[in-house]
């Protein structure tokens, strides 16, 4: 199988998070609730996590990393956190469902700052309007899950900083593909997947917190630290965190990062890019096809999407998928997204790379999409 859908999960992982998984899984209990050998090797296979995350987004505090099941468990802790029901939040016109849903939930007052695809200074100028001392937070995904565009999140961090007003950021799509600095960003909180540009294994995520602020829980349960009380401990990680930790998971993210580390972020990034660039410009040789993407993919990750004319987005997905050619098709749970991009009724075939594709992959991806067009 060709697999250009690790937007959504990378499915080819490293050898060794399964190699961690499966260790876990046979040496390894919960940590915090014993201090016999397999409970300890648990703990320190999660303080292990912990710090190698912290290393990754240039945090002082190993502590402040919280995990969780997945990015849309931590944005719901963050948002829930600073936006009060009835609150005021400011968004870009790319946020995911996992950002607009808890949102709506909220009753929120929720302005979006929209710019025109593909041009940041747009979204900057958006931002810029609309930011002011009386907002809850602003929410920003780095990159777009539709059209692997960059935000111009740094620009956007520094106007929160100023007029004080806190920031979550979405690195569903850029944790382990961009760097990420949690201190210089100075962001409240910032939410990402483990089973993504991570590598580690699905039903992991990680939430950063910044230093002195308030979390709320969505749950509370068992944490193995202050038992006798009966409100969730004040301090984090373990407020955050109630119930059994995922350690066969958290075994095989903390292998994922080690290669990320390994590889180098910049490094995954270049090659991702470059296998999106040669699609694209593969694509755009083809009558018929729209391609979302400016030239050189200026502005983007490996992702990248694209329509064919007179058909289905879905359509096109199931004619590559009976070819063994995995991609994403439809809305991509970012209705706002697609709004924003005019795409919205057709929607987009959406192509993601990782580390593990090829060349080879994406030329005989090109020879099938030549195939479907002439036929």
């Amino acid at each position: 199988m060709i697999y250009f859908d690790s937007a959504a999960t990378t499915f080819q992982k490293p050898a060794s998070v399964a190699s961690a998984v499966a260790e876990a899984l046979h040496t390894m209990s919960s940590p915090g609730r014993g201090g016999y050998r397999a409970a300890m090797r648990a703990a320190e296979t999660v303080f292990e996590c912990r710090e190698e995350l912290s290393h990754l987004f240039h945090m002082k505090d190993s502590g402040k990393v919280v995990f969780t099941m997945n990015a849309t468990h931590g944005l719901n802790l963050a948002i829930k956190s600073l936006v009060p029901p009835g609150g005021r939040a400011i968004i870009s016109g790319y946020e995911h469902n996992a950002v607009t849903r808890p949102l709506r939930a909220l009753g929120a007052n929720t302005v979006e700052a929209r710019g025109t695809l593909f041009h940041p200074e747009e979204t900057l100028s958006a931002f810029d309007a609309l930011i002011h001392p009386g907002v809850d937070a602003v929410i920003c995904t780095h990159v777009s899950n539709v059209f692997g565009t960059v935000q111009p999140i740094e620009g956007i961090a520094a106007m929160c900083r100023e007029r004080e007003v806190p920031l979550i950021i979405d690195a569903s799509q850029s944790a382990g593909v961009l760097p990420l600095d949690m201190e210089a960003l100075g962001a409240a909180y910032i939410a990402m997947p483990g089973h993504k540009s991570l590598y580690g294994p699905q039903g992991t995520g990680v939430l950063l917190c910044s230093e002195g602020r308030e979390s709320r829980t969505l749950m509370e349960g068992g944490t193995g630290s202050m038992s006798i009380q009966q409100e969730m401990p004040d301090f984090l990680p373990d407020r955050l965190e109630a119930g059994t930790h995922n350690v066969p998971g958290i075994a095989g993210l903390l292998a994922g990062i080690r290669y990320v580390r390994k590889k180098g972020v910049e490094n995954i990034c270049q090659k991702e890019r470059q296998l999106a660039l040669l699609a694209a410009e593969g694509l755009q040789k083809i009558s018929g096809v729209k391609v979302y993407a400016l030239p050189g993919l200026h502005g983007q990750t490996g992702v990248v999407s694209f329509s064919v004319e007179g058909k289905d987005s879905e359509t096109v997905a199931e004619e590559l998928g009976k070819r063994d050619i995995a991609v994403r098709a439809g809305l991509h749970c970012a209705p706002a997204a697609h709004r924003s991009a005019g795409t919205l009724e057709q929607g987009t075939v959406r192509l993601s790379f990782s580390d593990f594709n090829t060349t080879e992959e994406v030329l005989r991806f090109l020879d099938h999409m030549c195939t479907l067009q002439a036929g």
